[in-house]
């Protein structure tokens, strides 16, 4: 009679951790998740700011761009004035406009990601 031979042990990968994954520590959102009234308080503060930033960017939006019908009805001699062959009025409303548009969306999401990442280490900060 032979003797089996055991089989051999299964292969197991050994992985050390996450590379890729973020080293930040959670925030923490317990109050919020609860719905307690001081979760409320925090959450209602997070979103007054970032109200604010947004009144703040269309205020911007409305005084810049939307007075400029008014500025070329006041003065009236602007509707002559021409800049690369084309009328003032167009370039402004036509052409200058979307680069203001980007950067004033640009500058609201920079803003509002400051404002969460700011929310984010007051609420890691009272985890402590």
């Amino acid at each position: 009679m032979t003797e089996a031979t055991p089989d051999p042990p299964r292969r197991v990968r050994v992985t050390g951790p996450d590379r890729h994954a973020s080293a930040r520590p959670r925030p923490r959102t317990g109050d919020i998740d609860e719905e307690t009234p001081l979760g409320g308080v925090y959450l209602g503060s997070l979103l007054r700011e970032q109200l604010l930033l947004a009144a703040r960017v269309l205020g911007a939006l409305a005084v810049t761009v939307g007075s400029l019908p008014l500025v070329f009805y006041l003065a009236p001699g602007l509707d002559d004035v021409r800049v690369f062959g084309l009328p003032l009025a167009w370039l402004l409303l036509g052409v200058l406009v979307y680069p203001w548009l980007v950067f004033l969306g640009w500058r609201y999401v920079r803003r509002a990601e400051r404002n969460e990442r700011d929310f984010a280490e007051l609420m890691g900060e009272l985890e402590k």
